[in-house]
């Protein structure tokens, strides 16, 4: 057994839980209004979603370079590519409410009566409902994929 293997894998997945409970920190924070307090708290929430993230990308690489399983396990497996597209696409969908959440935030900070407008919100909703839906496949295919599917 290899420590370094174990240790980027632990490491690993506890990144990618931690991402998930931010997105769910941010699908029950924008369930209701959004005062000026909550909005501070999306928008640092969602710089730890971004740091996360990247974390997530560099200690994967890791363990494609330094790993057991080795580099060709993981590009010529299909399944590996699926849990990459799935995790592309939940970091495209978490682009908008990014940008809502620092703009509301700006516009709440300049003016203290500052309403989120409802179809913004609903907007908002919908992306992170879907990031919460997409993400649900990485473990998915990670399963499959620790199990030799795909390869």
């Amino acid at each position: 057994m290899d420590t370094t293997d174990l240790l980027l894998a632990i490491f690993h997945h506890l990144l990618v839980f931690s991402l998930a409970g931010i997105i769910g920190a941010e699908f029950v924070l924008i369930r209701g209004a959004l005062p000026a307090a909550t909005l501070r708290r999306l928008v640092g929430i969602d710089r730890h979603y971004g740091i996360i993230a990247i974390l997530i990308i560099v200690v994967g690489i890791g363990r494609v370079i330094y790993g057991l399983k080795g580099w060709d396990f993981y590009v010529y497996n299909w399944v590996f590519w699926a849990k990459m597209a799935a995790f592309v696409t939940v970091g495209l969908l978490s682009i908008i409410p990014t940008v809502r959440f620092v703009s509301w935030n700006r516009q709440a900070s300049a003016s203290p009566g500052f309403q989120v407008p409802a179809a913004q919100l609903a907007s908002v909703r919908t992306y992170v409902r879907a990031e919460a839906f997409i993400f649900l496949l990485i473990p998915v295919f990670a399963a499959a994929m620790a199990r030799g599917y795909g390869y």
